[in-house]
């Protein structure tokens, strides 16, 4: 089945997608599944195969993603045992993949010390230990980053949004690296970052997530000053940070990041991981934790590829899954008064940096109602991108990077 390309229509709201993840390893020989309700059953793993589709020489099926007005298809994949405590039970496939390629963009960063118990860390459902692919480091976390472009270049830091990943700017770092010195980064919690469990020395609160950020850009060592690019709703985060060190903040870009009261709700597509019990258990679907929350926000759904590279933390680590849910859980609570502190903090005159905002207008998340007013009384400049979703930099990175761009000329004589 070919990949759905970018940029396509996201499928009429009465469709209905159906998907499972499973474990099974089948008989030596190759295998055909062509009925169009299968179950399966090993042990104690059991899968449902929806329109099914032959699959031959298959040792592992991994994972069945079906649009019930379509033929859908599997992907088979050698055996892989996961890292201890997860659904999906583990690798998608061992052939080089988008996010292979991402990988080895890429550097891990040590920042912010792990504190609380050293012990293994264990499942927050059965309290099992978890495997190595969900333990973190027992000194400094991990953090993974992407920079390109000269050192000796002004600093541009791009921060991602929940959910995402630093992989969302993959089209915009291109676009800056000639004239700055670009670093895109994975929040802990998030794609090839460290994902400690609750109670292991990170709560995913947003003091430290702000305190974090603070070590990690001591330890890029990005210079005296830097420009702080914020989608979605991690900006809260950004904003703490750049509050305690306006003298290091060259120019703030905020990107489809919540900015009015409306704005001060997390949308059920997120909030449904803090639920009890639940929360965790759709947590470790990586087709509820990546796929559902990337295209619902807006109306395009992602090519096949570069899905695989959100869907992989949910398929190889226990972890990324209950990092999820944690997330989930403290913003829910959080999120209205890290808010206020935000618009209280833009629009105050104590605030003296640059604001831009970058709004692309098919969010279905976060409405452009009340932007406007928020950018006049913040003085920001505001740029508004037609046809862009609340991922705007995946939705539509060359322009996002061009906006990004011509932002970045923008000075602080011209801002006072």
């Amino acid at each position: 089945m070919a990949a759905i390309q970018s940029k396509i229509r996201a499928p009429a709201s009465g469709t209905v997608c159906r998907a499972a993840v499973i474990a099974i390893t089948p008989p030596a020989d190759s295998c055909s599944l062509r009925s169009s309700r299968t179950s399966f059953k090993l042990g104690n793993t059991l899968k449902f195969c929806t329109h099914g589709r032959k699959a031959s020489r298959c040792s592992v099926i991994r994972a069945i993603y079906v649009d019930d007005d379509e033929e859908g298809y599997l992907l088979d994949a050698p055996v892989s045992e996961g890292d201890g405590f997860s659904f999906s039970g583990g690798k998608y496939s061992n052939e080089v993949g988008r996010a292979d390629e991402w990988y080895s963009k890429g550097r891990i960063v040590k920042a912010y010390p792990v504190e609380g118990g050293l012990e293994k860390a264990k499942d927050p459902l059965f309290g099992l230990p978890m495997g190595e692919g969900s333990q973190t480091s027992d000194d400094f976390f991990r953090w993974f980053c992407v920079e390109e472009g000269d050192r000796s270049k002004p600093a541009v830091l791009l921060i991602h949004g929940f959910p995402s990943q630093s992989y969302s700017y993959r089209k915009v770092i291109p676009l800056l690296s000639s004239d700055y010195h670009v670093v895109a980064f994975d929040w802990l919690g998030f794609g090839f970052s460290d994902k400690p469990q609750p109670k292991y020395g990170f709560n995913y609160t947003t003091d430290e997530y702000a305190t974090a950020l603070g070590l990690l850009v001591e330890a890029l060592d990005l210079g005296s000053s830097f420009t702080i690019v914020a989608q979605g709703y991690f900006a809260p985060a950004a904003v703490q940070y750049a509050t305690n060190n306006q003298a290091r903040v060259d120019q703030l870009i905020l990107v489809n990041s919540p900015v009015t009261e409306g704005h001060a709700v997390l949308p059920s597509a997120l909030s449904a991981f803090s639920a009890f019990l639940l929360g965790d258990v759709f947590a470790q679907d990586p087709l509820k934790a990546s796929d559902k929350p990337l295209t619902e926000c807006g109306p395009y759904i992602l090519d096949e590829e570069d899905a695989m590279v959100y869907r992989r933390p949910y398929l190889t680590s226990g972890a990324s899954g209950f990092a999820l849910t944690a997330i989930s859980r403290a913003m829910k609570t959080e999120l209205k008064s890290a808010v206020a502190a935000l618009r209280q903090t833009l629009t105050s005159n104590q605030w003296n940096r640059p604001v831009s905002i970058i709004w692309g207008l098919k969010d279905r998340w976060l409405g452009f109602q009340g932007v406007e007013e928020f950018s006049k009384s913040a003085r920001a400049r505001l740029v508004q991108l037609e046809e862009v979703g609340h991922h705007a930099q995946e939705d539509y990175g060359e322009e996002v990077g061009a906006a990004i761009k011509t932002l970045l000329k923008r000075t602080v004589s011209s801002f006072q």
